[in-house]
């Protein structure tokens, strides 16, 4: 028989301990961690699961849209909701995952309400009833954080105020749900940036978005400036507005801590120059940066 030393067993629960804590996160959203050549469902997360890069949270496909068009956002219950309350029946899995709904997050009808992007400290977001969107056609929820960040123009016209932007939204709102060619089921960004400085919710943080291609659209974050900057550059203060907003997405969960910034372009099979010569030049010298080809 062999005899395990009391420092060999400490050593064990140690290990132990620690892998169960580090996947703990996937846990929470109902997922397995497990190594990404087993198949997953629903899709792969980073950095919720302990051990090497290759090992990642499988988190089910839920059915959320009911909780997101109430500006809600589903989770077990045991993890609070901060002020808010828990509504049931509109969130897919088991029972214990509900929709935790602000005071102010009940649809009353009109323009879908805000998607859950929340306050941001150094960011004014205007939110999609206040720029006058249309309603979506369909909604479809996007688990967060994300770990892929792309930024965008949209090379049409420019605006300075908030009459111009909000103007400019509502036609590139049209253009991407009426063109023939794109037929989208909502604006295709999930923030856009104005001139202003302002900060324009599209799809919001938690809404899959149609912005970068069906390998991107339902693990990243597009961010789109108001404007075609080929030649020049967005305002100071929109520049500031878009790093403010991507910091707040890591602050409120909704972007991984050691999330990846890439410029449309980079995507794979992108033919696009896209966000303008002279914007992805300065989105070069910004955090978190990466050159090459987005994975």
């Amino acid at each position: 028989m062999k005899f395990v030393s009391v420092l060999e067993l400490l050593v064990v629960l140690v290990c132990c301990t620690d892998v169960v804590l580090s996947d703990s996160k996937c846990l929470d959203k109902y997922g397995k961690c497990q190594y990404t050549s087993s198949g997953c469902s629903g899709s792969y997360q980073s950095n919720l699961c302990n051990g090497p890069a290759n090992r990642k949270c499988c988190v089910p496909a839920f059915n959320d849209g009911r909780c997101i068009s109430r500006r809600g956002t589903c989770q077990r219950t045991s993890l609070g909701c901060g002020g808010g309350s828990y509504v049931s029946g509109l969130c897919g899995g088991p029972a214990d995952r509900r929709c935790c709904v602000s005071g102010t997050g009940t649809s009353t009808g009109g323009s879908v309400p805000s998607s859950g992007s929340g306050s941001c400290s150094g960011v004014t977001i205007v939110s999609r009833a206040q720029w006058g969107a249309r309603n979506p056609k369909s909604i479809k929820g996007m688990p967060t954080p994300v770990s892929l960040v792309f930024i965008h123009h949209t090379a049409g016209n420019p605006c300075s105020d908030f009459a111009s932007c909000k103007k400019v939204m509502q036609g590139v709102q049209y253009y991407h749900m009426y063109d023939p060619e794109r037929n989208y089921v909502d604006i295709g960004y999930n923030f856009l940036v104005g001139g202003d400085g302002k900060i324009y919710e599209g799809r919001g943080w938690d809404r899959e978005g149609g912005h970068t291609g069906k390998l991107y659209n339902n693990r990243a974050v597009a961010i789109s400036f108001l404007g075609n900057f080929t030649n020049q550059s967005p305002t100071s203060s929109a520049l500031r507005a878009a790093q403010n907003l991507i910091a707040c997405g890591v602050r409120q969960g909704k972007v991984s801590s050691n999330y990846k910034l890439y410029g449309h372009r980079q995507a794979r099979a992108a033919s696009t120059t896209c966000p303008g010569n002279t914007l992805y030049s300065i989105i070069q010298g910004w955090n978190r940066y990466t050159s090459g080809t987005a994975p």
